[in-house]
């Protein structure tokens, strides 16, 4: 019952189970006891997922064979994972810390979609954004933009480049699905192209192109985002 009841990959949940297995612990616990010991831990949802597990648990009254080691395993994986979670909190707090300190994290992060983790790949993968001659440079590098594969009399045979960086290709990839998510620029050009009938993976990586020269863009006047672009420069 405890299983159907609960979401295992939930952190309130691997908070509870850390701590009560058995639906016979769940019980004696009770619901006040339940809902300080989640909250104690900085649990979300604390009161639902007490009572969750009190309506789970009042449902099974049975032992069950070997019931007692394995929920002694249970605790311990719960345990653990609570550790992995947390060190990878960590982890993802010092790799924004870092990122920070480079002089375009702002401009960088102001395109929607890009979060700290994002971001931090796409410098790690660039490196010198000078060292790409033009933004189709950088767009055919991340694996987004067809190359020239003519030979002999065939002419403007393009394909897509067997070799490029698949890290940041997973950069605009991901992060140009997260802008799906949400009204603006990004979803209405997907849904256009979408429209025109390309297929979601088609319309995706054309929102991932645009959003190369986007950035690009971005980058070289060393601007940051805007819904509606700045006016020319006067001549």
């Amino acid at each position: 019952m405890l299983e159907r009841a609960l979401t295992f990959t939930n952190v309130a949940t691997l908070i509870l189970i850390s701590a009560y297995q058995t639906p016979e612990q769940i019980r004696v616990a009770g619901r006040e006891q339940l809902v300080a010991h989640l909250r104690r831990h900085r649990a979300v949802n604390a009161v639902r997922v007490a009572d969750q597990a009190l309506a789970a648990a009042a449902e099974q009254d049975l032992t069950l064979p070997g019931q007692d080691t394995a929920a002694a395993l249970a605790g311990e994986l719960a345990s653990h994972l609570l550790r992995l979670h947390q060190r990878m909190k960590n982890t993802d707090k010092a790799i924004e810390q870092a990122f920070g300190t480079h002089p375009q994290a702002g401009i960088i992060r102001s395109l929607p979609g890009m979060g700290a983790l994002a971001a931090a790949e796409f410098i790690v993968a660039v490196g010198d954004l000078s060292t790409f001659a033009s933004p189709d440079h950088l767009a055919a590098y991340a694996g987004l933009a067809p190359v020239a594969r003519d030979s002999g009399k065939r002419v403007a045979n393009l394909r897509r480049p067997q070799r490029y960086n698949r890290r940041l290709r997973h950069v605009f990839y991901m992060s140009s699905l997260s802008t799906l998510r949400m009204n603006g620029p990004n979803r209405d050009y997907y849904q256009r192209k979408r429209a025109e009938g390309r297929k979601h993976q088609q319309a995706l990586i054309a929102l991932a192109r645009r959003r190369v020269d986007v950035l690009w863009a971005l980058l070289r006047d060393n601007r940051c985002f805007q819904l509606q672009p700045p006016p020319p420069a006067p001549v």
